[in-house]
């Protein structure tokens, strides 16, 4: 199995600014791999996008490796709460 959570931290760390408040887990739903990235409200702003165009161009690479892998990958972008 590939590392997906690697594979998508390489993609990312560029374009956030606050890299120490990147946190990017995996996680299991059935069949399905989730990575779930959390960042502050700026970087994941900047990781997804006008209209999601930077969102759908990470979620389609992840979903490329995934299908060399006969596996079901998806992303999902979680904004960290400053206030907690």
């Amino acid at each position: 199995m590939r590392d997906y959570e690697a594979l998508v931290r390489d993609i990312i760390t560029p374009l956030v600014k606050n890299e120490a408040a990147l946190l990017i887990r995996k996680t299991m739903e059935g069949d399905k791999i989730i990575i779930n990235i959390f960042a502050e409200n700026e970087d994941i702003a900047v990781l997804i996008g006008r209209k999601g165009v930077i969102a759908n161009a990470l979620r389609e690479v992840v979903s490329v490796a995934g299908k060399l892998d006969e596996e079901h990958v998806f992303l999902r972008f979680e904004s960290l709460d400053n206030n907690k």
